[in-house]
């Protein structure tokens, strides 16, 4: 495994935030993939929005984060379900809450080529540019949870 440099880190950050919002987007509007993974690569990834520059994400990375999350979602959903406090359920967390989570436990799942503290501290980063301190350490532990289990 080599070790990534710093832009790579950025560059994988950037795939990671990318993939939460494309997986919300796909939730919502239920786009077609392809075309969801052709308007983030022409329109997002490493693009400017409203003046803010968004850092030139890892596009083989974030395709394989979509791609992953949609293909495994029930198995991803069962995991985290199970994980969830008693009487809480998937459809009750906020709809972004729950894309980090998919796309958290995927990496967990899938990526272990990503170290376990590695891809549990992204995703709260992710979190944390959505929400507040509290959902932050909910996406730590509930992730925490996931890599126990299947790490």
């Amino acid at each position: 495994m080599k070790p990534h440099n710093s832009a790579t880190a950025k560059a994988r950050a950037a795939s990671r935030l990318a993939a939460v919002q494309a997986l919300y987007q796909l939730d919502m509007e239920a786009s077609p993939l392809p075309k969801l993974l052709d308007e983030f690569h022409r329109h997002r990834l490493g693009a400017e929005i409203e003046g803010d520059q968004y850092a030139e994400a890892e596009s083989a990375f974030f395709d394989d984060l979509i791609k992953g999350a949609v293909a495994r979602r029930d198995e991803i959903d069962t995991l985290l379900s199970g994980k969830l406090a008693e009487g809480w359920k998937l459809e009750r967390l906020d709809k972004t809450m729950l894309q980090i989570l998919r796309a958290g436990a995927y990496e967990l799942i899938a990526r272990p080529d990503v170290p376990t503290a590695t891809a549990i501290s992204e995703y709260v980063d992710v979190a944390h540019a959505f929400f507040e301190a509290r959902e932050a350490k909910f996406v730590n532990g509930l992730l925490d949870a996931v890599a126990k289990a299947v790490r």
